[in-house]
């Protein structure tokens, strides 16, 4: 049975506002848009740069060109604070969701300045060079470790075995988790499913928050520890979290739900983007052998290599602003608190910007993809997401240079139109040639 959509008000189209579903003559969001999004941002993009949709929260513009969207990361016009129509929509949800909109809003993704200038300028003294420098060893060591626990086996799920884990690893080192709570990948599920969908449910919702409050009350325990700790005179930590807990002394961080809100969302937010990445790069690798061979004889390429998979198929397909002040775009009235989805997976593939832009081509030198956000919100782990990627990519190139997909013609996506995420990849260590016909034993480390 289907879930009850939550009775949020539907927004009328503005008058004279182009219609996705009209031209494109169905909706955006069908079984082929999750399959293959793209041919549906070509017919967006040729059509108009702003197009109205009630597939997206109740009634949203899709803007899916890359000189719009690359302005509208920049522009003090477009707010980044939507928590509050995104989690309070109704008056249900502001009885029974407030714990969810307490932390959600304070994130800094939704944050705007001043607020979000002051937390990022916290927040960014974990990812400096000089921290992640530090911090490449140990990833190259917990990277070999995973695939070391899957060499046995010559078929095996890279999702199940490092893409969903690695990542949740990895910020655990930056932020200084020791143990990573055991609940945190159905945790980071919960939230998935309610921050991926375009018009999520009551029951979505409740889940999701049933989830981040989990998530605070392990963050709030590690917190009181590493509170008595400096308390105590230990040796300081070289982490984040100690200097999260430095800045809420210091009055930086503005008290306990302002500090909770950073750990929960970072944690999410480090995982999630950075697994479907991990997977889906690999795979369109794999399914592009000429830009296999090319990594495999000169590894200088490794870092644009990864720029091209972001830009060709990005783990975030979208983003949204709220309208600060009514303006005109491009003929179009934009009133004073509408929702404006950016499509990132357009604006990526937008020919204006890039030449051949449904070709991987892992030597091309187009500049940063949109897939990291531009402007005051760049993705502030964006570094680190790099580095692990082609850490990742380097040691599976090393370690199984004729590693093939075990199901070329299978892809296993998510389902969700924001991540663009695959449950599960199939991988033959032995290559193509030596595939077995049981494709199904394969091991899930």
């Amino acid at each position: 049975m289907p879930e009850t959509r939550r009775a949020s008000a539907i927004h009328a189209p503005p008058p004279g506002a182009p219609l996705a579903r009209a031209l494109l003559g169905h909706p955006v969001l069908d079984a082929e848009f999750l399959r293959d999004p793209y041919p549906t941002y070509r017919v967006l993009r040729e059509g108009a740069p702003l197009v109205w949709s009630d597939e997206f929260f109740g009634g949203a513009w899709l803007m899916s060109r890359h000189s719009d969207v690359e302005m509208l990361f920049r522009d003090a016009r477009f707010s980044a604070q939507r928590a509050g129509g995104w989690v309070m929509r109704t008056e249900e949800s502001r009885t029974e969701l407030r714990g969810f909109q307490r932390l959600f809003a304070r994130a800094l993704v939704f944050l705007d300045a001043p607020d979000h200038t002051r937390v990022r300028q916290v927040l960014a003294t974990g990812f400096r060079p000089s921290d992640l420098q530090r911090l490449a060893p140990r990833i190259e060591q917990a990277v070999a470790e995973r695939l070391d626990a899957v060499t046995p086996a010559r078929l095996f799920d890279f999702v199940a075995s490092v893409a969903r884990p690695l990542p949740a690893q990895v910020i655990g080192m930056l932020m200084g988790i020791d143990d990573e709570p055991s609940g945190f990948v159905a945790w980071s599920d919960a939230l998935a499913d309610f921050v991926g969908a375009p018009d999520p449910s009551q029951a979505q919702a409740l889940t999701a928050q049933a989830a981040l409050l989990e998530m605070a009350r392990y963050f709030e325990s590690l917190l009181t520890r590493r509170r008595a700790a400096l308390d105590g005179g230990d040796e300081p930590r070289d982490d984040l979290i100690e200097r999260l807990l430095q800045a809420e002394r210091s009055g930086q961080i503005h008290g306990s739900a302002e500090l909770m809100a950073q750990c929960v969302m970072l944690l999410f937010a480090g995982h999630e983007t950075t697994r479907h990445l991990l997977a889906n790069g690999l795979r369109m690798l794999l399914a592009h052998p000429d830009a296999w061979h090319h990594l495999r004889r000169d590894r200088a390429l490794m870092p644009g290599a990864v720029r091209e998979l972001l830009r060709f198929d990005s783990p975030v397909q979208y983003t949204g602003r709220r309208v600060v002040t009514d303006l005109v775009l491009h003929g179009q009235t934009l009133r004073r608190g509408d929702l404006v989805v950016a499509l990132i997976g357009a604006a990526n593939r937008d020919p204006a910007r890039h030449e051949r832009p449904d070709e991987l081509d892992i030597s091309r030198s187009a500049g940063a993809p949109l897939a990291f956000g531009q402007g005051p919100h760049a993705c502030i782990g964006a570094a680190l997401t790099l580095l692990e990627a082609q850490t990742v990519f380097s040691q599976v190139i090393d370690r199984w240079p004729d590693l093939a997909l075990a199901e070329p013609n299978a892809a296993a996506w998510t389902g969700k139109p924001l991540y663009r995420g695959l449950t599960e990849l199939r991988l033959n260590s032995a290559g193509p040639s030596s595939r077995s016909a049981d494709v199904g034993a394969y091991t899930a480390a």
